[in-house]
């Protein structure tokens, strides 16, 4: 283990997120070494592979199956209330189609943690997984996109999508001690995050109009992640962090069915981060 700690912050954003699945697969064929992983939504999902060593997964069973209706549709939302099918993305596919190296997980994981968002107080909480297949809810949880999700329960609490409550964890991470910080974002550089519409402001007023502090998250979110990215990119600047973020806008969708783009996006990631590779690795060992 390297002298200082390293820690690995994972931005979510659906299927944008096969950017992400990308660097990772680009980290284990070089063997870069990571202390402890902070994943958000699908940044958490696909984080998961990083500590099981299955390099290509994502990109696998994600062009599989974005066709299949049993894996992310509205006809999904419309019987279940979920917008991603709980037995058959979760469950199914990692038991079943696509197995996971849950025991590989177990062995090479030195601290995983689901970022997820918590309806009665609207702040984030960050879930330690030692096993996936155990923890298969936390992940559920982190990516269960409001509006499109129904609450997730986790002892006696009740959950949705981290990314309202920490869209990109640094400050958290700094928190539980890491020393080296590398954030993979999914947004290209000058992003920034806009108010919720009116009519969603509408919606989400009659939605979740039992947990007030929920709506406030929701309807500060982008104030918040705008702040986030102006400090990273000060800590950036100061060489307090180690960024790769898209060089160009990820052309997908929250429900992706063109392969070609999920694989474009993907490459994007392998490239992107291969023409950083030597940066890394010098802020790493530095």
């Amino acid at each position: 283990m390297s002298e200082k700690k390293i820690g690995l912050i994972l931005e979510g954003g659906s299927m944008r997120c096969m950017y992400t699945a990308g660097v990772l697969d680009t980290f284990m064929e070089e063997d870069i070494h990571i202390d402890g992983i902070i994943g958000v939504s699908a940044g958490a999902l696909f984080g998961c592979n990083y500590f099981s060593k299955q390099k290509g997964r994502v990109l696998r069973y994600g062009t599989r199956f974005c066709k299949d209706p049993r894996n992310m549709s509205f006809l999904n939302f419309f019987l279940t209330g979920n917008l991603v099918g709980k037995k058959f993305a979760y469950y199914d596919v990692t038991l079943k189609y696509d197995l996971f190296d849950n025991e590989t997980f177990i062995k090479n994981n030195t601290g995983y943690y689901a970022t997820v968002t918590n309806v009665k107080t609207g702040k984030a909480e960050y879930i330690e997984m030692k096993d996936v297949i155990k923890d298969m809810e936390v992940l559920r949880a982190t990516a269960a996109i409001p509006f499109v999700s129904q609450l997730v329960e986790l002892n006696g609490n009740h959950y949705l999508d981290g990314g309202v409550g920490d869209s990109i964890p640094v400050v958290q991470a700094k928190k539980m001690g890491y020393d080296k910080l590398v954030v993979v974002l999914t947004r290209p550089q000058g992003y920034r995050k806009k108010p919720l519409s009116d009519a969603l402001q509408k919606l989400l007023k009659l939605k979740y109009g039992k947990y007030p502090e929920f709506i406030k998250a929701m309807l500060e979110r982008h104030i918040h992640y705008n702040m986030t990215i102006d400090l990273i990119h000060k800590m950036e600047q100061k060489g307090e962090l180690f960024v790769i973020r898209p060089s160009q806008t990820i052309d997908v969708g929250t429900i992706e069915r063109d392969r070609e783009k999920l694989k474009t996006a993907h490459r994007l990631g392998v490239n992107d981060c291969r023409k950083q590779l030597q940066k890394l690795k010098d802020y790493l060992q530095s």
